[in-house]
């Protein structure tokens, strides 16, 4: 879900697969697997129709806890117990969106790290003992004794003139991302074509509302020209119909494709928008270089330019006191937000684990070009923030500035002090 755009690196051809090698399976698990296998067709079988049904998706009626074996992963799979599938099995919000709706996800897609989705706001409150646990698994953010509060005054992040001195050196890009929902529309898993509609509307009316550097064009995924397709291919911009095996069709976010779906970005190419695909609407605001308070900025105006739009329809954008803003997948509550830069350190390249235990001291993450614990190519790494809940906006922010700072300081000292490990750099610089 966590699905993220850098039209400023290179296009570059795909890499070779990797070879692995598919570990050994006893036969207790193959046997575990089978079993399951035969179960979820079962209950495929007897699953009378859902109202959300499409004449290509049908959603499943679970009737009795799923019997998990040893490879599903999620979190929903390690939270229900079958005294809480008791207790939801029979309860759905008043859209219409069921418990077995919820789970279907992560029963029938075993790898999953969540494993749960929601249809309508409705859910948060009445699945609140499946999803509340579920998002302190993730987030280490209890919403049952903590709250969250929001904060998108830009004014209130720090960034200093030499920061962003120092910025323009090292950073290639930046960007700021979060999905908004639009309360009282159904969620993408749950949305009927009707609502589907309506939060198209209300978004195109915020996308025409946009001037300045916002003003832009929205291009609708169902009739776009094929010339305007290959300008959104060549940019990264475009988004398409989730495959058979990914969580978003899974879970029934895929119904009626391509319908009431598009993509806005602005006439600088520095702000962009989903809609309907993940959620309601997913704000990515980015540009070249390092000036984190204008991607920032940028990003703030986007969301509040939404959020009036949805007031002027009698609308609000879907928030709560504990999660934050809303939505599809408990993984993105709270901000939702990733602030991240694209940077270029060779000497931290040098040594991906380390650099990973540097930003893990400053509550970031490193995605390099290359893999899991492999160096970057051409030392250029993408960071970001960790936390995504409990924190507001404009701390996560701070926090990524403050970070990257420092970062910037390990790299400039492990360049001027040859022999010193980027551990020993962090204990000088901190």
């Amino acid at each position: 879900l966590q699905r993220d755009i850098d039209p400023f690196t290179e296009k570059k051809k795909a890499p070779a697969p990797k070879v692995t090698i598919a570990k050994a399976v006893s036969a207790d698990e193959k046997s575990d697997v089978d079993k399951f296998d035969a179960w979820v067709a079962a209950q495929k079988a007897a699953s009378g129709p859902d109202d959300k049904d499409t004449a290509d998706f049908k959603y499943i009626t679970f009737t009795e806890m799923p019997p998990f074996h040893a490879g599903h992963k999620s979190l929903m799979s390690k939270v229900l117990t079958p005294e809480l599938f008791e207790k939801y099995k029979e309860i759905k919000s008043t859209k219409g969106f069921t418990f077995s709706n919820a789970i279907q996800c992560g029963v029938l897609k075993p790898h999953l790290g969540v494993g749960f989705t929601a249809g309508d706001e409705e859910c948060f409150e009445i699945f609140k003992d499946m999803i509340y646990p579920i998002v302190k698994g993730w987030h280490k953010f209890d919403p049952y004794t903590q709250d969250h509060a929001s904060d998108l005054n830009p004014m209130n992040v720090t960034f200093t003139r030499e920061q962003q001195i120092k910025f323009d050196q090292y950073v290639q890009s930046t960007r700021v991302r979060a999905a908004r929902n639009i309360s009282g529309f159904a969620l993408p898993c749950g949305a009927t074509p009707p609502e589907r509609k309506g939060v198209e509307d209300v978004l195109q009316e915020a996308f025409a509302m946009f001037d300045g550097e916002l003003k832009g064009k929205y291009y609708s995924l169902g009739s776009m020209s094929a010339t305007d397709e290959e300008m959104l291919q060549s940019s990264g911009f475009l988004f398409q119909k989730p495959g058979p095996a990914q969580l978003l069709a899974v879970a029934g976010a895929a119904r009626n494709w391509p319908d009431n779906r598009g993509i806005f970005h602005n006439d600088n190419k520095t702000a962009l928008a989903w809609c309907n695909e993940e959620d309601h609407c997913r704000i990515i605001s980015m540009q070249s270089g390092g000036d984190v308070w204008s991607v920032f900025s940028r990003f703030c105006q986007i969301s509040d330019t939404i959020a009036a739009a949805a007031k002027k329809n009698g609308a609000k954008l879907m928030e709560h006191p504990k999660l934050g803003f809303l939505g599809t997948c408990p993984s993105n509550l709270g901000t939702g937000l990733r602030a991240s830069v694209m940077i270029k350190i060779p000497e931290l390249n040098k040594d991906p684990h380390a650099l990973e235990a540097v930003c893990d001291a400053f509550d970031l993450q490193p995605r390099g070009s290359s893999g899991e614990h492999s160096a970057a190519v051409g030392g250029k790494w993408d960071i970001s923030n960790k936390q995504r809940i409990g924190l507001s906006e404009v701390q996560l922010v701070q926090k990524m500035i403050d970070g990257i700072s420092k970062i910037i300081e390990i790299e400039e000292t492990l360049a001027s002090n040859a022999g010193m490990t980027p551990m020993q750099a962090l204990a000088k610089c901190q």
